[in-house]
């Protein structure tokens, strides 16, 4: 079994994380895709829940003891469809404890080279609903999922529908992550005037996959305000909403020749944790 397969190892440690977080001030702990199993197809199968089980209950149950959303990158979802395929989901908890938002992963990875062969449509069922965005007291939230960052007009569709700030949680290899990652969140950032957040998986998980880490929080203008590198851990930063008004104010390019700016948080800005 490597690291990546054991649930209960990766549940202590995403949750020893909390109160790291807690102290630090966040407003919103994310973490990345499928954060608890990183496995094959039994294995999936043997941990996915519905949303109402109690893995994402000792979740909600966090957040609303420690009042700061908490955004579980992606879990395993467990399907009343179909028995041999689980949803690849996104869960956003607000303060309260209560599910805000959810965001099943609608573009899969699939992929045949000579040396390595990831086919996620074998074991996941396709989401059928467009991301989110949600209201929230640190501006309005959009949700995405790893490969969905190479489909840029996902994102301009979140930006139509006022999205602030995206998240990206992911799961890249560390082949396509070395030559696209960070390119494409500046990208998804610059061509939308938003925050994008990507936390990341990280490590070598089995004989011939790696994944690329570098969680990365990037600012509207396209600046990289964190590259957490090959570290577990979490690292806090803080979400300017002037920032974002003054790159759309002066750079108008969103629908109608502008979109409104980033909702008033708490104090100056907001604290994400990732």
């Amino acid at each position: 079994m490597t690291s990546g397969e054991d649930f209960s190892r990766n549940l202590a440690v995403a949750e020893r994380l909390i109160p790291q977080a807690v102290r630090g001030g966040a407003d919103l702990l994310a973490y990345p895709e499928v954060f608890l199993y990183l496995g094959q197809r039994a294995g999936k199968l043997a941990v996915a829940e519905t949303l109402d089980g109690p893995t994402v209950g000792r979740f909600r149950e966090a957040a609303g003891r420690h009042q700061m959303m908490i955004l579980l990158g992606s879990i395993h979802e467990r399907s009343q469809a179909e028995s041999e395929r689980v949803y690849n989901t996104s869960v956003l908890i607000d303060r309260t404890g209560e599910i805000a938002a959810v965001y099943r992963k609608t573009k899969l990875f699939d992929l045949e080279l000579p040396h390595l062969r990831i086919k996620e449509s074998e074991t996941v069922i396709p989401g059928s609903e467009p991301p989110p965005v949600v209201s929230t007291d640190i501006g309005n939230i959009g949700l995405s999922i790893c490969f969905d960052l190479r489909f840029p007009d996902l994102y301009q569709d979140l930006r139509a529908r006022g999205a602030e700030i995206v998240f990206v949680p992911s799961n890249f290899t560390a082949p396509t992550g070395e030559a696209h990652w960070s390119v494409l969140l500046r990208a998804r950032a610059i061509e939308n005037q938003c925050y994008i957040a990507a936390p990341a998986q990280v490590g070598q998980h089995g004989p011939r996959y790696r994944s690329y880490g570098h969680t990365m929080v990037v600012d509207p203008w396209g600046r990289i305000m964190l590259d957490a590198g090959d570290e577990v851990g979490v690292s806090l930063v803080d979400v300017d909403a002037e920032t974002l008004v003054r790159v759309r104010r002066e750079m108008p390019m969103g629908p109608a020749g502008g979109a409104p700016g980033l909702s008033k948080g708490r104090g100056r800005g907001a604290k994400t944790g990732a």
